[in-house]
């Protein structure tokens, strides 16, 4: 089966984690393609911009996918490695192919995704290590916040 090119998607999708940066969320992105490379969804985390805790990039872009019967067809590509809840929301729409950005910063539940049969991708972007890098530097409770770290533990 072709795949469209995971360099130009994790691109469409770290401009949404930039654009979730800049309206001072958590800067993780995502996009879902077609097999052929376009892009029919977009979305960014925004729990912060919603105080909606379940606002994560994935579902979000999930979300604005709308319904659809082609989910068994579709690339999923997410900026960070997604946890459990975006995980479980992937399986759920049985999405075989997921393009993470990093994983480097954050493990989420790349080993459900892999007992599912998902297709996983991992491209070790320097961009998107740097990104969170950074913004968990700068902001350790917000981070810990969106991954549900208990302040007294963070």
């Amino acid at each position: 089966m072709d795949h469209p090119d995971p360099h130009q998607l994790l691109d469409a999708a770290l401009e949404q984690a930039q654009k979730s940066l800049a309206e001072g969320g958590i800067p993780i992105g995502s996009v879902l393609a077609t097999a052929d490379g376009e892009i029919v969804a977009r979305g960014h985390n925004r729990r912060v911009q919603d105080g909606d805790t379940t606002a994560h990039a994935e579902t979000v872009c999930i979300k604005a996918a709308g319904r659809r019967r082609d989910w068994h067809t579709l690339t999923l590509v997410s900026t960070l490695s997604p946890c459990a809840m975006c995980t479980g929301t992937a399986i759920l729409h049985r999405i075989p192919r997921v393009i993470i950005g990093e994983h480097t910063t954050f493990m989420g539940r790349e080993d459900w995704m892999q007992q599912e049969s998902v297709e996983i991708e991992v491209l070790h972007d320097q961009r998107c290590i740097d990104l969170m890098t950074k913004f968990i530097a700068d902001r350790p409770d917000l981070w810990n916040e969106d991954i549900g770290v208990p302040p007294e533990a963070g």
